[in-house]
């Protein structure tokens, strides 16, 4: 096997993208295993962020991001949000916060 690399513009996005679903849903598969422990205010951010993910995500994961949304949404007491599009670039940044904040490597 020989090493791939990624040079276009197209490529780049689309590894980025990946990495951060890919992070993005371990984040939600850890939030999960200690949901009592997490405020409402982080609850609420986790629902923001399957939110997020929605538009960048493919297939029948994206259908799921809306069901991961509403119900950490739920679990936080509060209405459910309006969609929106926002670059991968920022929500990156969101997820590695979140991280942060929830004590998740």
């Amino acid at each position: 096997m020989g090493v791939h690399r990624i040079t276009s513009e197209a490529a780049k996005y689309y590894a980025m993208k990946e990495k951060v679903l890919g992070t993005g849903i371990s984040l939600f598969g850890s939030a999960s295993e200690k949901i009592n422990e997490i405020s409402k205010e982080d609850l609420e951010a986790l629902g923001d962020l399957a939110a997020d993910l929605l538009p960048h995500t493919p297939g029948n994961s994206g259908k799921l991001m809306v069901v991961v949304a509403r119900l950490f949404w739920a679990l936080a007491g509060v209405e459910e949000k309006e969609f929106k599009i926002r670059p991968v670039e920022e929500i990156s940044k969101d997820v590695e916060e979140l991280k942060k904040k929830l004590g998740v490597e």
